[in-house]
């Protein structure tokens, strides 16, 4: 059985270089339901298993590894499936998901997974999750081999500083690998409601390369990053738009508050269905961008002093 602990969130959103004004209290009410997300939670499972195709690319066994946007625990047995040995703890900013993991189906697959890859034995590696903020987490310095994110980061407003706080609680040779998404994602309906006002209806979603450069800013090692696109139909515009919210919609201090009048409403329905393909549906695009980069050797102290490293060869004699 699993543990859960809660942390007192970070709910600072100074300004800083690669923000976007997003509401962690906004963030922490999006998604206190599960129920709220699940229609969602198709591209969820289908992300994680593209990311676990690269994963299993790596050669790495970690003693332990942390799920960061672990929700209701989703991925833990296929992360289990790999790494039957591994201690999982995950992390999440909504208290109501992480009480979903207790749920006896997510405890089952786990076990289902481990007695297989581990037969004979009776004792289950155990997992435990944490409420927290991915920018100060509860969690000791170099904690974990491995640091597994699957589409939340784009939900904080400071990536820069997630990542180095993943840095932190991450061992020397560790891997991160994280997905989330791109400018891209929702552009069919940002252009709709552009016909009526032009306050952000999405989040202004981090580019690709910004990422990049925030990983070697904060010690990572030639972190490698990749980008796609994948299309989903929709055969009205109800149905995309509770998607749409099952993703957990907009959470910017800068929204708009309260809702489109009935007149602004119907041009962005008209402006979503002029978009309409030749069979019918109405197309939204996800970009998806996937990183990965490990965590190398320090080369200076916490007070900025350089460190050097002697390697004696083993069969030195004494002079």
């Amino acid at each position: 059985m699993s543990n859960i602990q809660s942390t007192q969130d970070n709910e600072s959103n100074q300004s800083h270089q690669f923000s976007a004004p997003i509401d962690l209290r906004r963030v922490k009410q999006l998604f206190a339901s599960p129920e709220r997300v699940a229609a969602s939670n198709f591209l969820r499972r289908e992300i994680a298993s593209r990311m676990f195709e690269r994963l299993t690319l790596v050669n790495i066994a970690p003693q332990r590894l942390l799920d960061a946007g672990c929700g209701e625990g989703a991925d833990f047995s296929l992360l289990q499936q790999h790494f039957p040995a591994a201690q999982m703890v995950g992390v999440d900013v909504s208290l109501s998901m992480l009480l979903a993991t207790q749920r006896p189906s997510i405890l089952s697959s786990i076990r289902r997974f481990v007695t297989s890859y581990l037969p004979g034995k009776v004792q289950y590696p155990p997992f435990n999750v944490l409420s927290g903020d991915f920018a100060a987490l509860p969690l000791d310095v170099n904690t974990f081999d491995v640091i597994w994110s699957n589409l939340a980061l784009h939900w904080h407003p400071q990536p820069d500083k997630v990542f180095a706080e993943w840095r932190r609680v991450l061992r020397t040779n560790g891997l991160l690998m994280f997905s989330c998404f791109g400018p891209d994602t929702f552009q069919e309906l940002r252009d709709a409601f552009k016909v009526v006002d032009q306050t952000p209806h999405a989040l202004p979603f981090v580019d690709m390369h910004d990422f990049g450069d925030m990983l070697v800013n904060v010690g990572f090692s030639t972190p490698v990053m990749d980008m796609e696109k994948i299309t989903v139909t929709y055969p009205t515009v109800e149905k995309m738009m509770a998607d749409v919210r099952a993703f957990g919609g907009n959470p910017l201090h800068t929204r708009r508050r309260g809702l489109l009048g009935k007149e602004s409403w119907n041009k962005v329905v008209n402006a979503l269905n002029r978009q309409r393909g030749l069979d019918g549906t109405i197309s939204l695009t996800f970009e998806i961008i996937y990183g990965h980069a490990f965590l190398p050797a320090p080369t200076r102290t916490v007070d900025g002093e350089a460190i050097i490293r002697l390697d004696w060869p083993k069969n030195r004699s004494n002079v």
